[in-house]
Formats: structure tokens, C-alpha cells, sequence
């Protein structure tokens, strides 16, 4: 961003957006970039005659944020004397500027000695740093702004609108979100009567959840639901039941929020990258059918049992599950689409299927794969910050896990683990040792007599009936409560999952 041109002796502007000269060259008006000199100035000013005006604002501003490239230079070198634990004064400072012959580029000692006589009061240094970044911010919007609009002139030819938009809105977002000086240090009282009222909250629910509920009861009261900003990732080798797991609990969340009126559910946002909406639709029905999937998509479904589709259908017709299947879909439009679902429809949960098949922005795709992940996960962790959302991303594990005599997933099986197990706020897997145990059905060796081989099949068998239809959720991470495993009970030709314990009612 170009600084405003004005040498500091002629510097006397407020905030200027109107034409410098209106009639301009040739009939055309030009306008100055947004500053305010003045204030950049008094802070100037305030800082050199009490270095503690340098602690209002040294949170957030920067020497880049003011527009005078000379008061830039200035406040930068408060800031290193101040952080070294020295003086920042006109004397000192004239010290620190003979030393690389930059001096003259300040406007020389008397500029300095200026600047300190014309401070006003400590009191007004934190005023005038945040008109300082306000402005800042006001001139990167029109550099946006700017670039915008010659993308569009121009850009690349394999370029689309629709990816300009997402660069735009990504770029947009990072100076929104970068630099806020609203932050900053609470009371430990306040934060103290948070919990008491997120306590008595509790209480008074006797027993309820305290998130969104995933329809099943142990899970739910390992977890106590799924918490509004946490970021949870569900885990897994292919043929686990990932997807099978993240249906059931969207259905369940709409299920509850369209039976309670809000209470313990939520409208959910499904990004299905691998399956298309029909495909997740079909799950759906066959869970609550009890109809094989596989049956429906063969169109082998008898007739008499199309009522019960007709009457599922019905059912699922008025829940408040919205399906965007658009492959490739970057981590900015995903957060685009999921803040208009936000505001127009209320979002609860949102739920990304899976995370290995989202792109991150071009800049993070040429600095590798790990970076890539790392931008996604982020990403993902500040979108349910920002809507105030539970965020369920679906994950691959790498094939190591397959080499291990114990095939339950760890943390470190995690792909690109680092980021993906540092930025989660609940890590769980899915294990069913009914899968492995399934491939590992005996085959007759040549040597083999019968009654050898029949000894090996049928206790093959049960190992099998020991932990058919049995999966176990590993929550191996959680910051607000314990970790353990959950028993569940999966019926892989309806793709459903259920509490292991039919006695339990359901939540």
C-alpha cells in the first residue's frame, strides 16, 4: 500500500476522502487515500512524552498501518527502544536515526521535537491508534477493491468468475479477521461468572445435553453432545462406517431439532465431497426404512415394501438437512456458503465429508500438502468459532495402520496429523474388528486334513460372532472431558449406527 505523499512540515489533514483538487487535470477529480495525519501525530506525540501510551496500542498497530511512510518509520523505532526496555524520547531517537543517516527522513530533530511538544494527553494515545488501523484498513479495502476489479478486466484465461469471488471473499475475510484490537485481557471475575451461569445452566437442564445431540446415548454422555465452536474430527479407515456415522448423527440432529423446536438439535449443513446428495439421501432412507441400500440402488426393493419408503420419505421430507455435494470445493467457498446457510436458515452442525478432498487457497497448494492441511483445518476451527457451530470433518488415516497387530487407530495414523490433531478439539475413531476378522477367513493349506482345517474354520466363527455388527468409538481427544470408548452397534446393510445396549431409551 502507498503511503500518503505529504512531507511532515506541510502535514495538516483530518481525514480526507473528498477530491484534493475538484476541477483536477482535464476535467477528471482525484482523491487522496483515507489518513488522518493528526492523529497520527498526537499518538506520535503522546508516545514520546510517556512511553506508556506505547502499551494502548502496541497490541494491535503496526508501523505499516499509518499512512505516512516518516510516522511509520518513527513509531517503529518508539517500539524497538520501548521493547528493549530504553527510552523513546526526540533525544533518543535522534541517537537512533544519525546512526543509519536516516535523520532527514523524518523531518530531522525539529520534526521531532514537534511532534513531542504538540502531544495532547496520554489518555487519547488508544483513540487515536484505532483510527490509525480503522483508516489502514480503509486503504487495504480500496487496494482489494482495486485488484478486484482488475482480475475481472483480466486475470487468467482457465480463470472463472465464480474462483475470482472466492479469492476476493478469501482475501476480504483474512483483513477482517487479522489485527482486531477489540481483544484483549477479561477480568478473571467475569470469566468467573461465565462458568457459574454455564453451571447453573447445566443444572438447570437436569441432565440434559449440553451441545447438539448425535442420537446416541452413550456417546452423547461421553461428549455431552456436540459443543457449539468445537471442531471434532471422526476418523477411520475406508469401509469403518464414516460416512454411515456422520448421517446418522446429522438425521438425528434434525430429527431433534424438528421435534423440540430448537432444543438439543440443530439444521445442519452437510459438504458431501465424495457422495452426491442423492446417494446420502438413499442412506438416510434405508436407515429408517430398514431397507438394504444396496437393494434400493439395484431397484431390487419388493413391492410391498415401497409404502414404507413413501412413508419415510414423508418424514425426511420436512427436516432441516441441507446437502451440498460440489466436489473440490475450497475451505472459502465452503465458509461462504456455510455463513449464508447461517443466516438464512439458522445453521446448527456442520458437517464436511471429508476433509482430504477439500482444497486450500492457491498459495497454500504451492507450498505443499502439509501446509494445505494446515490452512484447511484452521480454517475449519475458525468457521465454527465464528458461526458459534459444531464442526464434524470426516478424515482418512494412513495405511499404517494396517501393518500393526492391533489395528485400533492412534492419533499419530491421523494423515497430515499434525495440524489435523492440533487444531481439533475432539479427535474420535471408528473400529470394527468385524472387518479384519471377516478377511482373515481360513483357507484349506494342501498339508491340511479336515478335521484340522474344520477346527480353524469354527473358531474363526467365533472370533466373528463375537464382534459381528459390534463397532467401537475411540475418543482419543477431548479438551473439555475424558477420553474412553463407546460400544456401537452397526447394521452395515442399512448403514446405520445404535447404541450397542438395546435397554437404553433413546436421548
Amino acid at each position: 500500500m502507498a503511503s500518503i505523499l505529504t512531507p511532515p512540515q506541510a502535514a495538516n489533514s483530518d481525514e480526507q476522502t473528498a477530491p484534493v483538487n475538484p476541477s483536477g487535470i482535464g476535467g477528471h477529480t482525484f482523491r487522496t487515500l483515507p489518513h488522518n495525519l493528526d492523529a497520527e501525530r498526537g499518538l506520535l506525540g503522546a508516545i514520546l512524552v510517556d512511553n506508556r501510551s506505547y502499551e494502548r496500542v502496541s497490541e494491535y498497530l503496526r508501523s505499516e498501518h499509518f499512512a505516512l511512510g516518516q510516522h511509520g518509520k518513527i513509531y517503529d523505532a518508539c517500539s524497538k527502544l520501548i521493547e528493549r526496555g530504553q527510552i523513546a524520547d526526540p533525544i533518543t531517537l535522534n541517537r537512533y536515526f544519525e546512526q543509519d543517516d536516516s535523520l532527514s527522513d523524518v523531518g530531522g530533530p525539529s520534526y521531532l521535537a514537534e511532534l513531542a511538544s504538540a502531544a495532547v494527553t496520554i489518555i487519547n494515545a488508544g483513540e487515536y491508534g484505532r483510527i490509525i488501523y480503522d483508516l489502514h484498513l480503509k486503504r487495504e479495502l480500496i487496494a482489494i477493491g482495486q485488484d478486484i476489479v482488475e482480475e475481472a478486466y483480466g486475470g487468467e484465461i482457465d480463470e472463472s468468475a465464480t474462483t475470482q469471488i472466492e479469492v476476493a471473499e478469501q482475501n476480504l475475510y483474512d483483513l477482517a479477521t487479522t489485527g482486531n484490537f477489540e481483544g484483549g485481557f477479561l477480568a478473571f471475575k467475569e470469566a468467573v461468572i461465565s462458568a457459574i451461569d454455564m453451571a447453573e445452566n447445566a443444572h438447570q437442564r437436569e441432565g440434559g445435553l449440553a451441545g447438539v445431540t448425535t442420537g446416541l446415548h452413550d456417546l452423547n454422555r461421553l461428549l455431552g453432545g456436540l459443543h457449539r465452536s468445537d471442531l471434532l474430527i471422526l476418523a477411520a479407515r475406508p469401509a469403518m462406517g464414516k460416512t454411515a456415522l456422520a448421517t446418522n448423527i446429522a438425521f438425528n440432529a434434525a430429527k431433534t431439532y424438528a421435534e423440540t423446536k430448537g432444543e438439543e438439535g440443530a439444521v445442519v449443513g452437510f459438504f458431501s465431497l465424495e457422495m452426491s446428495s442423492e446417494q446420502l439421501a438413499g442412506r438416510i432412507l434405508s436407515e429408517q426404512t430398514e431397507i438394504s441400500s444396496d437393494k434400493m440402488r439395484k431397484g431390487e426393493v419388493p413391492n410391498e415394501q415401497f409404502p414404507r419408503l413413501v412413508a419415510a420419505a414423508q418424514t425426511l421430507y420436512s427436516l432441516p438437512i441441507f446437502i451440498d455435494d460440489t466436489p473440490a470445493l475450497t475451505v472459502s467457498a465452503l465458509r461462504t456458503r456455510a455463513r449464508r446457510l447461517k443466516r438464512q436458515h439458522n445453521l446448527g452442525l456442520i458437517i464436511v465429508d471429508y476433509l482430504q478432498l477439500l482444497q486450500g487457497s492457491a498459495r497454500s497448494r504451492s507450498d505443499g500438502r502439509v501446509q494445505e492441511v494446515s490452512e484447511i483445518t484452521r480454517g475449519l476451527k475458525t468457521l465454527a468459532k465464528e458461526l458459534d457451530v459444531p464442526v464434524i470433518a470426516l478424515s482418512q488415516l494412513s495405511r499404517q495402520v494396517e501393518q500393526r497387530d492391533d489395528k485400533r487407530p492412534q492419533l499419530a495414523d491421523l494423515r497430515e496429523s499434525g495440524s489435523i490433531e492440533q487444531d481439533a478439539d475432539v479427535v474420535t475413531f471408528i473400529y470394527r474388528d468385524e472387518y479384519y476378522v471377516g478377511k482373515a477367513e481360513p483357507q484349506r493349506r494342501a498339508d491340511e486334513g479336515d478335521d484340522k482345517y474344520a477346527q480353524r474354520y469354527a473358531n474363526w466363527e467365533e472370533r466373528l460372532s463375537k464382534c459381528r455388527n459390534l463397532a467401537e468409538l475411540i475418543v482419543a481427544k477431548q479438551r473439555h472431558g475424558p477420553v474412553g470408548t463407546v460400544k456401537l452397534l452397526f447394521q452395515g446393510e442399512f448403514t446405520r449406527f445404535a447404541d450397542w445396549d438395546s435397554d437404553h431409551e433413546p436421548y
